[in-house]
């Protein structure tokens, strides 16, 4: 279950204030003073009850310019600032069933009703309205391949509700959740975990009736246009056999191999995928057997 913080009373701060002391901070939410820091730096915007309307507006006005550079994320998400220390702060919005943005997109592009961890830490609080709800739960990282339906030993630790005001520790791996609409429009303020790793660390989508893992979202654009570029040119295949038998990454092997079996047939793609099922990591044996069954 997220942890829940009660970051130590302080003024209201602004944005550049916030934006300036994550310059200045190597946050690393592994790391107990950091936490703290980072839970005292959002729980302080979050008392500052006009600085995101400000922003929304300034943003208006430039067309949302600097979100072109700054976001690689929905229309749900505003980041508000990125660090070149590498954390960086965002607001989420989250509608009501009865809002139009949910009539017109439906749950899943909130990931309402998806059970899922995070693979980065991050720091969160209520900003705005009643907060959206969540089915926690709690699980081992250590214990987990990362295979598609691999058991998870979930642990069911309550159902909690993002009020205004209350801050909380999500931990990488560790915490899963189901988060539910609010019933009204609720806005968050997170503060996140970014690194060179975090993109190469998968997350989980869990299958919460069956206690497992159903899918791992996360992939490249490198990954993705590797995909692609093995039916355009033979260097990308070069390139993708280096990935397949080289790179350090399981999933990037993975979907490497995947590449190469993708521009063969019959048994030149067998012959591909049961390169894979001789690899070190069990989540590479375990695709490529999955494909080959196919």
């Amino acid at each position: 279950m997220p942890r829940l913080i009660d970051p130590p009373a302080g003024p209201a701060l602004d944005l550049q204030e916030v934006a300036a002391r994550l310059d200045e901070s190597m946050i690393d939410l592994h790391d107990e003073a950091s936490v703290a820091d980072a839970a005292r730096l959002v729980a302080g915007l979050a008392q500052n009850r006009t600085f995101l309307a400000d922003h929304i507006v300034a943003e208006l006005k430039t067309s949302f310019t600097n979100q072109l550079g700054l976001s690689h994320y929905s229309a749900q998400v505003l980041v508000l600032h990125r660090s070149p220390r590498g954390p960086f702060l965002r607001a989420n919005l989250w509608p009501a069933a009865s809002d139009a943005a949910y009539a017109a997109s439906g749950a899943a592009a909130f990931a309402y009703g998806l059970p899922h961890d995070h693979n980065f830490s991050f720091v969160t609080t209520g900003y705005w309205g009643p907060g959206y709800v969540s089915d926690d739960y709690a699980c081992d990282p250590e214990a987990i391949d990362g295979r598609i339906d691999e058991p998870l030993d979930l642990q069911l630790a309550g159902r909690s509700q993002l009020s205004e005001g209350k801050t909380m520790l999500y931990r990488a791996h560790r915490d899963i959740h189901s988060q539910h609409p609010p019933t009204s429009l609720s806005v968050s303020l997170n503060i996140m975990e970014e690194g060179e790793h975090t993109s190469w660390r998968d997350q989980y989508i869990v299958d919460r009736e069956r206690g497992t893992i159903a899918r791992r979202p996360t992939v490249t654009p490198a990954e993705m246009l590797l995909r692609c570029a093995v039916h355009l040119t033979d260097e990308a295949k070069d390139i993708a056999d280096h990935f397949a038998s080289a790179h350090p990454v399981p999933r990037v092997r993975a979907n490497a191999i995947a590449a190469l079996a993708a521009v063969e047939d019959g048994a030149g793609r067998a012959a591909v995928l049961e390169l894979g099922l001789r690899d070190a990591d069990a989540r590479v044996r375990d695709d490529c057997a999955r494909w080959l069954a196919v």
